[in-house]
């Protein structure tokens, strides 16, 4: 059974950084395509960054420059750094994890991955 733990989330003031963690049971980091999404209040939920098994990464227009998303295989662990945080951060982060078969793919679109964490909140005050 495939689990997915996000933490790290935290209220920052504006301009800060952190670092969430997505720590996966059940399945291996380095042989799947791993992403993280975030939702604000009343918004779609949007994905930010993705990593696939060959290390391909890809993010969103919205955090390109200001994020950088890793893998820890002997921890099993995902994580997501930002920089330079801004208001419009604010938001629930989810990780999610796609089926075996798309090891090899790059996506951020929700549809694609069918593991979700329980997120994780992040909040940036100006």
């Amino acid at each position: 059974q495939v689990q997915l733990v996000e933490s790290g989330g935290s209220t920052v003031h504006s301009g800060g950084s952190l670092r969430l963690s997505c720590a996966a049971s059940g399945l291996a980091v380095s042989s799947a395509l791993i992403a993280w999404f975030r939702q604000a209040p009343g918004k779609a939920r949007e994905g930010v960054a993705c990593i696939n098994t060959y290390g391909s990464i890809e993010y969103s227009d919205s955090v390109k420059g200001r994020a950088s998303i890793s893998r820890d295989t002997g921890e099993n662990t995902v994580y997501l750094q930002m920089f330079d945080l801004k208001p419009e951060d604010t938001a629930i982060y989810y990780c999610a994890a796609a089926a075996a078969e798309d090891f090899s793919m790059l996506s951020l679109r929700e549809d694609r991955y069918i593991y979700w964490g329980q997120g994780t909140q992040v909040t940036v005050s100006s």
